[in-house]
């Protein structure tokens, strides 16, 4: 290195070694910027090594992504979609974001909000939900499901059912045992401005009319003096 430091001043008088040294720092400066990214990410697959926060096959959820890790690079970490993908996240956005393990521990609890009617018996639809899981192999009895009502909403009470699951399944019993399942519902008032008394704020209606005998007549507007019909 001194050998090559000394011959450029040897060959130009001009540049002395205090302006050799200032264009190395510059280089430095840049060089750094150009490798910034990759310094980092590269630390950052270290640090997860090391910590081992998730294995390969752990399944991963990283903001939007989620999926099977396949492997872990110096510089980005692979994961399989469950689309069938394949997604490369930077290690630095695995070090600073949030990562949800989905497959850390052996048993998993899932919860689902189930909307019955409010006519119908909500310890009826709670036993319904305990028999059905309680039938299931799949699902664990310890600990035990629960339901639980979390939701008074506008049509329906939402009872939350918990249950603790490896791997998930779905069944839905309620409407078999005739427990309503309703659908938000909306009630739209139609104005009929074909009326007499429209435009007429002390006498025209709001929704339907008042009476079934009572049919609104087509109210025609004369246009130059001829009628439109």
């Amino acid at each position: 290195m001194l050998g090559v430091l000394m011959g450029p001043t040897i060959v130009f008088p001009s540049v002395t070694p205090a302006n050799l040294f200032s264009l190395l720092r510059v280089g430095g400066v840049a060089i750094g910027f150009a490798f910034r990214d990759i310094l980092q990410n590269l630390l950052a697959g270290i640090l997860l090594l090391i910590t081992r926060t998730f294995r390969i096959g752990d399944q991963i959820v990283v903001g939007e992504a989620g999926g099977t890790v396949e492997d872990i690079q110096v510089r980005a970490t692979i994961i399989r979609a469950y689309d069938n993908v394949r997604v490369v996240i930077p290690n630095t956005d695995l070090l600073t974001d949030r990562i949800t393990v989905e497959t850390a521990y052996e048993v998993r609890r899932l919860q689902y909000d189930v909307g019955i009617g409010y006519g119908d018996a909500i310890s009826e639809a709670k036993r319904v939900i305990h028999e059905t899981l309680s039938g299931l192999k799949l699902i664990r009895q310890d600990p035990a499901p629960e339901v639980l009502v979390v939701d008074l909403a506008e049509s329906s009470v939402n009872p939350r059912v918990r249950w603790w699951i490896d791997p998930p399944r779905r069944k839905d019993a309620l409407l078999a045992h005739g427990i309503d399942l309703p659908f938000p519902t909306r009630q739209v008032l139609r104005h009929d401005q074909t009326e007499e008394t429209d435009g007429d704020w002390q006498r025209q209606r709001e929704g339907w009319p008042a009476g079934q005998d009572e049919v609104p007549q087509t109210r025609w507007r004369v246009l130059g003096g001829k009628d439109p019909s």
